[in-house]
């Protein structure tokens, strides 16, 4: 295996962990944990698709990650904890 096979090996186990958890119960699919699990994933998957120039995957790794990007800023909106006003 080549560099670009182990980089998108990574991200496809790191996909996948983030997939086996939630179908076990072990982490929440609105949690943190699974959001980071899956923006990692979907990137390192990103670029390895990008070094093999292989556009359907580069477009579908690019859409997870936007919306994991979206899921984690939403999910640090939900989860701000209120300033206190002095």
């Amino acid at each position: 295996m080549n560099l670009t096979d182990w980089i998108g090996t990574v991200g496809v186990f790191v996909l996948l962990l983030a997939y086996f958890l939630v179908a076990l119960n072990v982490i929440d699919p609105k949690g943190l944990v699974y959001i980071l699990l899956n923006l990692i994933g979907a990137l390192v998957a990103g670029v390895a698709s990008y070094f093999l120039n292989y556009w359907p995957f580069i477009i579908l790794e690019g859409a997870w990650t936007a919306v994991s990007v979206f899921s984690l800023i939403q999910y640090f909106k939900a989860n701000k904890t209120p300033s206190t006003v002095n």
